[in-house]
C-alpha cells in the first residue's frame, strides 16, 4: 500500500487545532515568530501527544503583524539568531512535556525565499542544527530547500501543498495573486489522490508538474481547513493510500 503524510501548520492561535490533530499525521507547531506563544505551543504539543501525531518546529520571520508572509531581508546573523531562538523555545517546551520534535519546516515568506535562494536555506537549516535530534526537514519539493537540505546531510521529506496553486516551475503562486489559495474540498481531495498515485500536480496554467512529495500540507488557517482535511484523508484512504507520518 502506498502512503502519504498529512501535515498542518498549528499552534498559531487560530483555527481548530484539536480537530485538525484528529486528522493529520504531522503537526508543524509555530514557535512564536510569525505566530504563537508559550500557551499555544503547549496546547498543540499536548494535543499532538494525545493523538499520536508527530511534531515538527515551524519557525518563520518574526513579523506577526504580517503573519510571517512579508519578505524580509535580514543579515545572516540576525536570521540565524531568530530561527535558533524560536526552535529552541519549542524544543525546550516539548522536552518538558515528553514530546520529541522530529523535524523542521520553514514558514511563509521565509519558506518561499529559502525555496528560491540556497543561501537563505543554508542559514535557516544551520540555525536549527543541534537543537532537534536527528533532525528531519520538511522541504518544498522542486526547490532549493531540498537541494540544500540534502547537501547538508539532513533527512529531507519532499512536501507539496494541498490548498495552494502552483506555478509551472513547481513553486507556489504567491499569496495575493488570483487563484493562489484553493477552497473547494472535493477539488483539493482529488488533487491529493492524483499526487499520491501518479506524482503529478496540475499547475495554475494547466501544465503538469512531476513531484516526489510524500507529505501534503493543509494550512490550519485556511477557511474550512477541518472540512478540507477530512475530505483529503477520506479520499486518500478510499483510494487505498495510507496516511502516516514519515519522521
Amino acid at each position: 500500500m502506498s502512503w502519504l503524510d498529512l501535515n498542518a501548520d498549528l499552534g498559531e492561535g487560530i483555527g481548530n487545532d484539536a480537530a485538525m490533530l484528529e486528522i493529520v499525521s504531522s503537526a508543524n507547531i509555530a514557535c512564536g515568530g510569525h505566530a504563537g506563544n508559550q500557551e499555544t505551543m503547549l496546547a498543540a504539543l499536548r494535543a499532538a501527544k494525545a493523538h499520536g501525531v508527530t511534531v515538527g518546529a515551524h519557525p518563520g520571520f518574526a513579523d506577526p503583524e504580517h503573519f510571517g508572509r512579508r519578505r524580509l531581508v535580514l543579515p545572516p546573523a540576525e536570521l540565524d539568531a531568530s530561527i535558533r531562538a524560536q526552535v529552541r523555545g519549542l524544543v525546550e517546551l516539548a522536552e518538558a512535556e515528553g514530546v520529541p520534535v522530529r523535524y523542521v519546516k520553514l514558514h511563509g515568506a521565509l519558506a518561499n525565499m529559502a525555496a528560491e535562494e540556497p543561501a537563505i536555506a543554508a542559514v535557516s537549516f544551520a540555525a536549527c542544527e543541534g537543537l532537534v535530534q536527528e533532525m528531519g526537514l520538511l522541504a518544498i519539493d522542486n526547490s532549493a530547500q531540498v537541494d540544500v537540505g540534502e547537501m547538508m546531510g539532513f533527512r529531507v521529506l519532499h512536501e507539496a501543498y494541498a490548498d495552494r496553486a502552483y506555478r509551472p516551475d513547481g513553486l507556489l503562486v504567491l499569496r495575493g495573486e488570483p487563484g493562489a489559495v484553493l477552497h473547494d474540498a472535493d477539488e483539493i481531495a482529488a488533487r491529493a489522490v492524483r499526487l499520491a498515485k501518479t506524482g503529478e500536480i496540475v499547475a495554475i496554467d494547466g501544465s503538469v508538474i512531476q513531484t516526489e512529495a510524500k507529505s501534503l500540507c493543509i494550512h490550519g488557517d485556511t477557511p474550512d481547513a477541518v472540512g478540507i482535511a477530512r475530505a483529503v484523508r477520506a479520499a486518500l484512504e478510499g483510494a487505498g493510500i495510507a496516511v502516516r507520518a514519515a519522521f
